[in-house]
């Protein structure tokens, strides 16, 4: 992995506009993005430890103004470093860094490209992917989808990281904040790293409490209705304490 880093280093190192991280301290990346680094790698690795990717599967961004960081293409979250930044903007040429960028960057980028998001958690945790082969849209088991915004869709199967998979996944976001794609895993957003992962964490929840539910024989799950879910969904907007 070590050599394949250094690869990766000797081939962008070329790119034109993009830049050492260890040179930009002194040449002024703003200490908001290395702090917004620092937890972007928090969070990758907090997907590794609870379980919701296995190895370098899923991916993480966050945006800082015009500037998206994300998690690079096949790099161990364990080995990272602040010198590993890695950012594009929002046309996808590299700003900040020499690590390819995801191969996943259409979907985040799409993402903050026609919505409010700040950050996307991108994962392929085991329950979520299992529901994401059996169904349409996970069935309303908890009122908890009241905070993705309502029944969460499953965007049809494309290849990673291509256009047509994003596009796939912006018609199951419509008026959401998260979907499943087919055969694949979850996306979710969010106006900071912790509530995106919040998100990405109660689905798989969900799809972990329907799949449970929904296999003991000769009973089937109660669901709830879509006026349940709204009404869920309003009254999680005023959940929590107030700043």
């Amino acid at each position: 992995m070590a050599e394949k880093r250094r690869d990766q280093r000797d081939v962008r190192g070329g790119r034109e506009g993009a830049q050492e991280v260890g040179e930009s301290r002194t040449s002024g990346v703003r200490d908001e993005e290395f702090r917004a680094w620092q937890a972007l790698v928090a969070t990758a690795r907090r997907t590794v430890a609870e379980g919701l990717v296995v190895g370098t599967s899923g991916n993480v961004s966050v945006r800082v103004r015009d500037t998206v960081l994300v998690t690079p293409s096949g790099v161990p979250y364990d080995r990272l470093t602040p010198d590993d930044l890695t950012a594009v903007d929002l046309d996808g040429r590299q700003v900040r860094g020499t690590l390819v960028p995801t191969s996943e960057l259409p979907m985040h980028l799409a993402v903050y490209r026609t919505t409010d998001a700040r950050a996307v958690v991108h994962t392929h945790a085991v329950h979520a992917t299992a529901v994401s082969t059996l169904v349409r849209e996970l069935p309303a088991i908890h009122y908890m989808a009241g905070a993705l915004g309502g029944p969460v869709r499953v965007a049809p199967y494309a290849t990673y990281g291509t256009e047509e998979l994003a596009e796939n996944m912006l018609h199951a976001l419509a008026d959401r904040s998260g979907c499943l794609l087919q055969n694949h895993g979850t996306l979710t957003y969010g106006a900071t790293l912790d509530q995106a992962y919040d998100r990405t964490a109660q689905l798989e929840w969900m799809c972990h409490l329907w799949l449970t539910a929904s296999s003991v024989p000769g009973l089937t799950p109660t669901l709830l209705s879509d006026d349940q879910l709204r009404a869920a969904g309003e009254r999680l907007r005023g959940y929590g304490q107030r700043e």
